[in-house]
């Protein structure tokens, strides 16, 4: 059993993360950091982790535990995931691991030194439901792929929110850009060449909070937006010359609605519905980590495929200040 340390009491941790991990079959929660020993003692005694610490420094010193999940704010990711691999420690961090791809260079430097696996935690990778649509495009279910479209957008104004206080790392590209973009390489297993796009900040916070995105993968396109202050909606459509493939809930699997694939044909008939009732990515996604960290030869996010999609964005950004295209 892979012995997890949770670096933080963030909410998605407690959340979503944590019980995934307490329900996997090869990894468990040992032990829960806070700079706040009595938040952290609570937070254990809720998931039945035996130990608890007063500081990050004093769990990462400790041989109490083998892996260390981080779900700090994302200005904060490169900075303690260095420092836990360097105490001899794995690393499954929360995305955006890093904001721009030379700190993600500086992240694959220290793992080298270290030999220690750090992965960024797209969970979307290891559902049954993204690995279909892989599957689908591989086997030509929709001809010859020409279009991917895409939308990620919700709403939240609230000031104290760390998606909205830039020297957290807020905006919409580092928290719900990164889906389309990780998702579409994901399935198709091609790159961005060159991208052009929009990209609005909000002038109070001074986040991106919407942006347009066009990105030429050579032999499709793709064609994305996403928003923090519009009405919620998720959707990911592959559009080819025999068929197109319709994603139900990209994303947050089962929040937001059921996990289908409705796989459509040539003369717009429904042709197949794929459910996946239980997905549990969450729970997929920390055993696939241990798999890999045991040396069963998993497939994971590497630190090289995060440095792809964070060249993808950094694109975006660059493309956001001025007109044409700009190269990945």
């Amino acid at each position: 059993m892979l012995r997890f340390g949770v670096l933080s009491t963030a909410r998605i941790g407690h959340e979503q993360v944590v019980p995934a991990i307490q329900d996997a079959e090869n990894c468990v929660v040992t032990a829960f950091a806070s700079r706040d020993l009595a938040r952290a003692r609570k937070l254990a005694d809720r998931f039945g982790a035996p130990h608890a610490f007063g500081s990050y420094e004093e769990m990462l010193a400790s041989d109490l535990i083998d892996a260390v999940y981080i779900p700090l704010p994302t200005s904060q990711h490169v900075e303690w995931s260095i420092k836990a691999v360097e105490a001899g420690k794995h690393v499954l961090c929360e995305k955006p691991i890093a904001l721009k791809a030379e700190e993600i260079e500086t992240l694959i430097a220290a793992r080298d030194r270290a030999g220690r696996l750090i992965s960024e935690a797209f969970m979307v990778t290891y559902t049954p439901v993204w690995q279909k649509v892989r599957e689908l495009l591989r086997d030509k279910a929709i001809g010859e792929l020409k279009h991917v479209q895409g939308a990620f957008t919700y709403f939240n104004r609230d000031p104290s929110n760390m998606r909205n206080i830039p020297e957290l790392g807020g905006g919409a590209l580092p928290d719900i850009g990164v889906y389309p973009t990780i998702t579409t390489r994901f399935v198709t297993e091609k790159e961005p060449l060159k991208v052009q796009a929009r990209v609005e900040r909000d002038p109070e916070f001074g986040t991106d909070i919407y942006s347009s995105v066009k990105a030429d993968f050579g032999s499709f396109e793709l064609s994305f937006y996403i928003a923090t202050q519009m009405a919620a909606r998720q959707i990911m459509v592959f559009h080819g010359t025999e068929g197109y493939i319709e994603v139900k809930s990209p994303f947050n699997a089962v929040r937001w609605g059921a996990e289908e694939i409705e796989l459509t044909n040539q003369n717009h008939a429904v042709s197949q519905i794929f459910r996946f009732p239980d997905s549990r990515q969450y729970k997929r996604q920390a055993e696939a980590f241990a798999r890999a960290v045991s040396g069963e030869g998993t497939e994971v996010v590497t630190l090289e495929n995060s440095l792809k999609n964070q060249k993808f964005i950094d694109a975006i950004y660059r493309a956001g200040k001025h007109d044409g295209w700009e190269k990945v």
